[in-house]
């Protein structure tokens, strides 16, 4: 008769814990201002995008203006811009 495998794990993983961001670097000097709009926006529509697939919503059409702005204001991210909303459903395109 065949014997169960014992586990070697000692704990569970638990793969739902909080998210802690990581520690903040500051941005390399130098650049024109409009690569640090772009460059902030890139990183608020990539929180967007993540925020909304966690909350279920896989596809672009089903992420309208209204609905990234009402899940910016769950997640305490100031409301975006049309453009960083175009972003985010251009994220949520091509990641699959």
């Amino acid at each position: 008769m065949p014997v169960a495998a014992a586990s070697t794990a000692t704990k569970p993983v638990l793969f739902d814990l909080p998210y802690a961001p990581l520690a903040k670097k500051r941005l390399p000097a130098g650049r024109p201002r409009e690569w640090y709009i772009n460059h902030n926006r890139r990183l608020k529509a990539m929180r967007l995008a993540i925020a909304l697939l966690d909350a279920g919503f896989y596809r672009p059409e089903q992420a309208d203006n209204r609905r990234i702005r009402a899940t910016a204001e769950l997640v305490d991210i100031h409301p975006p811009s049309d453009i960083t909303c175009h972003m985010v459903r251009a994220l949520m395109r091509y990641s699959r």
